[in-house]
């Protein structure tokens, strides 16, 4: 029996839909057309490039219309969704329902295709003669990513998953939850369903706006020097796509990272581990493909004026797309499990991932073996003394060390395919600095040394000559630096901070002719050079300096199984306005400010000088965290920056809010509280408190009373009391009616301190006034526990990044005016 379910919006995902089908058939005509447009020997025909083109036009404005019609059943929490019901919820501000569109395979893989399609169209109106066989790949691509969003199933297997399907093709309703077992509450379960499950607590943050978006945008670019590369050998052009290939690897390597630093951002604004970049499995796979790519933009270069290392310039270039290829089928085929906070659930498209990079590996090595006898290759040796030959050198470092991250990262996928059952890596932090820090070294020392020779021959006295007085310099700033920063206990550091500080003074050297027309030239590059050495050494630095300022001598924390998730040790607790000793700071639990889902927590830092008593710092930090049902507390800590500095919290434990009696029959708010104090006061009395000092201001005869009616007979009086915490005031006025021969009193209470005051009696031949003091329990009082950790010269670490991204964007310019003037 059909049933008709009520309150669908069943129309955009058709429209949906028939733009993703419409979006693949466009690619693959596109990528006929092109190919036959290449096969072409007829110039006068050019009927098969104009389909190519229109197609691969339909496909860009198809790709467009996916995502606007994605976005709109996502604004419009259409929960009849799947995509909306599993990433979204209605207390979501818009920004993070952007983030929303995202989440999940089907909104990245469409976020990937959008950007695919725009860079399509760049190489359609800016590939002159290498459009047609540029395009052939790229729309080939763009095909593979259209089918990853079918959702169809071809002689029984599935072809991609649809962003569009409805929760109840998705899931099976009634066996979700018993009361769809009634086909009149199935037919109408949209009046249940009202909301969905909303976003993963580690994407709301507004990095995640931002760092999606810049990382795709990196991953497709990454196409287009690879498609240039299988022009090149289909086509013969061995020599002809260096130019116009160079632009697109130094913007390829730039936006992908940038996407990767932008990452390291939201890692260190939102997650908790304390750090800015974990080595996790994710991570790995997207830094290998950007580390690769940066070796063949230097091999190119080295190509371009010398003719040397032609195979190996070609061969970095389509391994890094390659590599892209295999960090999706890592973050998306499931393989990783639990062990990346990155990678999304297994959608089943395992094997459809695997044909994707199988298809483009075969396209690669096909090429390779058909023109490998073609291949301009050099039997001359390099010189040694050449800056060609340690340009290749560098590459080759960064290549095997590429090759180390491949292997360790890729032990889940070595478990699934050989039934091995290798442990993943315990403390990956360590595992990989511990290794890849002498490939930083020898990275940092030829981007520093290879500024001192020239391409094919330099003269070894001229060489060493110019050396000497920078490495000396280097010498006597690195002695500096590592006495500064405490890092001369480990000889490794030592090492690595002098290569990184012999970097940025060797490409400094060369910045200071940059006004010359041979200087200009190489602007780009050694500003890179110099903020990749900055970027180093801040992480260096940052990482091994880092320290735990939230030190518990006691070593214990009274909450239960604290000992299990975190270390006792490094976190202290605190009680709310109750101030305690943290090494230099004193800290203060202020205040919580709920915004669902969230908690606000307000942590106060005081820094006082001893002697004088003046404070020195003052600053207050807003950590927050999440209860999150799938995920429980989910903990995104908060940053003090200072130019040398940051101070970094991040809750690990709270109160649980629980429910408080409220006045009603047979109880009174007074059993919140303990037993009350009562005092005799008198106005300009002061009166300690377990939060603070209370004074006793003069009384308030003409009191501002709400919902309540004084006639003119009756006497209302206030009694306004200040409690002074750290500094704060806090003011508070119980109110005092006389009706008639009765009298009353109306409570006062102060949450953030956990009390409550009672204004119970005047005694006039006294000049005294008796007021009730109640206090929370100790142990229903708001507590959280927090760590807190210095990071010593982060800073160098973001402006490393900022600097390299500008000397990336200096070489584009120059390689975008090299294309235009030739």
């Amino acid at each position: 029996m059909d049933i008709q379910f009520i309150g669908e919006h069943l129309l955009p995902g058709k429209i949906g839909q028939f733009f993703i089908v419409l979006s693949f058939g466009a690619a693959l005509l596109s990528t006929i057309a092109y190919f036959l447009a290449v096969k072409n020997k007829n110039p006068e025909d050019n009927s098969w490039h104009r389909i190519a083109r229109s197609s691969f036009i339909i496909n860009i404005f198809s790709v467009i219309g996916i995502g606007a019609t994605l976005f709109y059943i996502i604004l419009n929490h259409y929960n009849e969704y799947n995509y909306v019901y599993s990433h979204t919820s209605k207390e979501l501000p818009v920004y993070y329902i952007v983030s929303a569109f995202w989440q999940g395979q089907e909104g990245s893989f469409w976020l990937w295709m959008f950007w695919q399609s725009l860079l399509g169209l760049v190489v359609i109106f800016r590939g002159k003669t290498w459009e047609d066989s540029v395009m052939t790949t790229i729309a080939l691509s763009q095909a593979f990513l259209g089918s990853m969003l079918l959702g169809v199933e071809i002689l029984g297997a599935r072809v991609g998953s649809s962003p569009f399907i409805l929760l109840r093709e998705a899931s099976n309703l009634p066996e979700m939850a018993p009361i769809f077992k009634d086909p009149e509450n199935y037919a109408r379960y949209l009046t249940f369903i009202t909301d969905g499950k909303g976003l993963n607590p580690l994407l709301q943050n507004y990095w995640m706006v931002i760092h999606p978006p810049t990382l795709f945008l990196g991953f497709a670019s990454m196409v287009v020097p690879f498609a240039y590369a299988i022009a090149a050998l289909w086509q013969k052009r061995y020599k002809e796509w260096v130019k116009p290939v160079l632009p697109w690897v130094s913007f390829a390597v730039m936006i992908l990272g940038t996407g990767i630093i932008m990452g390291s951002f939201w890692a260190y604004e939102a997650l908790n581990f304390g750090g800015f970049w974990a080595w996790d499995p994710v991570e790995n796979a997207s830094i290998i493909p950007w580390l690769t790519l940066i070796g063949g933009l230097h091999v190119i270069i080295a190509y371009k004026n010398t003719g040397h290392a032609y195979f190996t310039a070609i061969m970095l270039v389509m391994v890094s797309f390659i590599l892209v290829l295999y960090a999706s089928f890592l973050t998306r085929s499931g393989i990783l499990g639990e062990t990346s906070v990155h990678s999304f659930t297994d959608l089943g498209m395992f094997w459809q991932l695997v044909t994707y990079i199988s298809a483009f590996l075969a396209l690669a090595v096909f090429f390779t073996i058909k023109r490998w006898k073609e291949l301009p290759i050099t039997n001359k040796d390099e010189e040694t003394y050449s800056r060609e030959f340690w340009m290749f050198i560098g590459a080759l470092v960064v290549t095997v060390s590429c090759i180390h991250i491949i292997f360790a990262t890729s032990v889940p996928v070595f478990n699934a395919a050989f039934g091995t059952n290798y442990a993943p890596i315990k403390d990956a932090v360590q595992f990989y600095n511990k290794w890849q820090a002498p490939f930083a070294v020898l990275i940092t020392l030829i981007s520093g040394f290879s500024q001192f020779l020239k391409y094919k021959r330099t003269d070894p006295k001229k060489f060493y000559g110019s050396l000497i007085s920078t490495v000396l310099f280097s010498l006597l700033l690195t002695a500096g630096m590592v006495w500064l920063t405490g890092i001369y206990t480990n000889s490794m550091y030592i090492i690595l901070t002098f290569s990184c500080v012999f970097a940025i003074l060797s490409n400094a050297r060369l910045l200071s002719s940059a006004f010359t027309a041979k200087g200009s030239k190489l602007a780009g590059a050694a500003v890179a050079h110099i903020g990749f050495a900055i970027l180093l050494v801040g992480a260096l630095i940052a990482s091994a300096t880092s320290n735990p300022i939230s030190i518990n001598e006691s070593n214990f924390i009274p909450v239960k199984d604290f000992e299990k998730a975190a270390k006792p040790g490094e976190n202290i607790m605190l009680y709310k306005n109750e101030p305690k000793k943290m090494g230099k700071y004193t800290v203060t639990y202020i205040s919580d400010t709920t915004v669902k889902p969230n908690t606000y927590y307000r942590i106060n830092f005081k820094a006082i000088d001893e002697a004088t008593g003046k404070i020195k710092e003052d600053f207050t930090l807003n950590p927050h965290i999440q209860e999150n049902d799938r995920m429980g507390l989910i903990a995104s800590p908060d940053t003090k920056h200072y130019l040398t500095k940051d101070i970094y919290t991040h809750i690990t434990s709270a109160a649980v809010e629980k429910p408080e009696h409220e006045a009603h029959e047979g109880h009174t708010e007074d059993e919140n509280y303990k037993a009350p104090r009562i005092a005799l006061v008198k106005v300009g009395d002061t009166l300690h408190t377990p939060s603070g000092v209370l004074t006793v201001k003069t009384l308030n005869t003409k009191p501002v009373v709400k919902d309540l009616k004084v006639e003119k007979e009756d006497l209302a009086v206030s009694l306004p009391l200040e409690i002074n915490v750290s500094g704060k005031i806090y003011t508070v006025e119980p109110l005092f009616l006389i009706k008639g021969n009765n009298t009353f009193d109306f409570a006062r209470k102060i949450d953030e301190l956990g009390l409550r005051f009672r204004f119970t009696k005047i005694i006039p031949e006294q000049n005294q006034f008796e007021i009730q003091i109640f206090e929370k329990p100790q142990q229903a009082k708001d507590w959280l526990v927090f760590k807190a950790i210095e990071f010593p010269y982060i800073n160098l670490y973001w402006v490393g990044t900022i600097v390299m991204v500008i000397g990336f964007i200096l070489s584009i310019i120059r390689r975008n005016k090299e294309l235009k003037t030739r």
